[in-house]
């Protein structure tokens, strides 16, 4: 099966070009039809799986080509980090699939839909945000698959020590607590209302101020463990928190929006059963923990993601240990 799996890194500047130029000439459904989609989903039995080109993107671009292999597909994976070249691509069939962000990738199409200021879509509520997902790909020619368990959200972390001494579990606890909280975060999360707005209005954490660190860099993670920040902006998926002795806090209010991840298919190459079938093996099995522990294994143990991917494949029976 390796022989199929061919790794394609392509960087921005090139990628660009070439992503660009062929989206210029794209075989998916055009805009003055868009909606009018009648042809029977396709099956190709050769596909690109695109990948972001971060870790967690890796990841999940080589457990779907190794679940494809096995469900006969000969697959290749292509690397481009960034949405807006990787995504008219998947519209016009030079990609196949991409794991995407439930959320994320319905405000995104929305923006590109209805314009930069239209009203999100994405929520904490996973049902109404596939809804609005899918009925935004569609027309597209794009059909999102079901998600599965692992979500990789915003979340927030503080250390160990400080939520025992607290007695923290939840962000309700840090709230009813009373305590100032200095939050290491991006420059935007003072106006994000899943960040600042969001902590003061859900949860009543008295937020004195913004350590403008970034989302969950080395730096801020380092501010909370020596005290200098009481809370850091991360993901459900960081697999460094313990390295900082930082533990997360969960957001029982349901602050975040549902990014769980969803395998995205081009409908008229890859839309048929045998697609979905090989890759909603992932559903029952993959977690957000299992997705953390790979993300460790790649980002601090220097393992290979198509080794860590095969790895957890095979000890959990989804494709053969030999």
């Amino acid at each position: 099966m390796r022989a199929f799996r061919i790794r394609i890194r392509i960087r921005i500047a090139v990628g660009a070009a070439l992503l660009l130029a062929v989206a210029g000439c794209t075989t998916g459904p055009s805009l003055e039809h868009r909606g009018e989609i009648t042809a029977p989903p396709g099956d190709s039995r050769h596909l690109t799986i695109g990948s972001a080109g971060f870790t967690e993107s890796d990841l999940l671009a080589q457990m779907y080509a190794l679940l494809l292999n096995h469900a006969g597909y000969h697959t290749r994976i292509l690397s481009v980090t960034n949405r807006e070249i990787y995504e008219p691509a998947l519209e016009s069939g030079q990609i196949d699939v991409v794991p995407e962000y439930a959320a994320t990738f319905a405000d995104w199409l929305n923006a590109r839909t209805h314009g930069p200021g239209a009203r999100p879509v994405g929520s904490p509520d996973l049902a109404a945000t596939m809804r609005a997902l899918r009925a935004l790909a569609a027309p597209r020619g794009l059909t999102v698959l079901d998600p599965g368990r692992a979500v990789d959200q915003n979340a927030f972390a503080v250390a160990a020590s400080y939520a025992a001494q607290h007695r923290l579990r939840t962000l309700s606890d840090l709230g009813a607590s009373g305590l100032p909280v200095r939050l290491a975060a991006g420059d935007e999360c003072v106006e994000r209302p899943y960040c600042e707005p969001g902590l003061r209005k859900t949860y009543g954490i008295d937020i004195t101020g913004i350590d403008p660190k970034g989302v969950g860099t080395t730096p801020a993670k380092k501010a909370v463990q020596d005290g200098q920040d009481q809370m850091v902006l991360t993901t459900t998926t960081d697999a460094t928190l313990g390295q900082f002795g930082l533990v997360l806090l969960a957001d029982d209010k349901h602050l975040q929006n549902a990014d769980y991840i969803v395998p995205v298919v081009n409908r008229s190459r890859a839309g048929a059963a045998g697609v979905t079938g090989a890759l909603d093996k992932l559903n029952t099995v993959l977690t957000t923990r299992d997705l953390a522990s790979m993300n460790e294994q790649v980002d601090s143990w220097r393992r290979l993601p198509e080794d860590v991917a095969g790895t957890y494949l095979k000890s959990k029976a989804l494709i053969p240990s030999h």
